[in-house]
């Protein structure tokens, strides 16, 4: 997964509400700047919600993912995943 994107995105995901918004989050969390290490539970999380909104790729790179995380970085993704439905729930837009 080596695709290069402008990590700034980052600093506005509260800000962010489609699938695709929401894919390309889990993308950037996913792909290291230079210097950095990818962030696997955020990139999981991000996958996971633009998944769930319905966006095929993000469950192809969540799966992925998952071959590369163990079971209690899953389950942190999971729980910052729900977390984050509850808390922006009216930000999300409509299927």
């Amino acid at each position: 997964m080596s695709v290069e994107f402008d990590h700034g995105v980052l600093d506005n995901a509260e800000k962010l509400y489609t699938a695709e918004d929401m894919y390309r989050l889990g993308i950037e969390a996913s792909t290291p700047g230079e210097g950095e290490d990818p962030d696997l539970i955020t990139a999981h999380k991000w996958f996971n919600l633009a998944a769930s909104r319905g966006n095929e790729l993000a469950r192809e790179y969540r799966a992925q993912l998952t071959l590369e995380m163990d079971s209690r970085e899953i389950a942190e993704a999971q729980r910052l995943a729900r977390k984050w439905m509850a808390d922006n729930r009216t930000l999300i837009s409509p299927l």
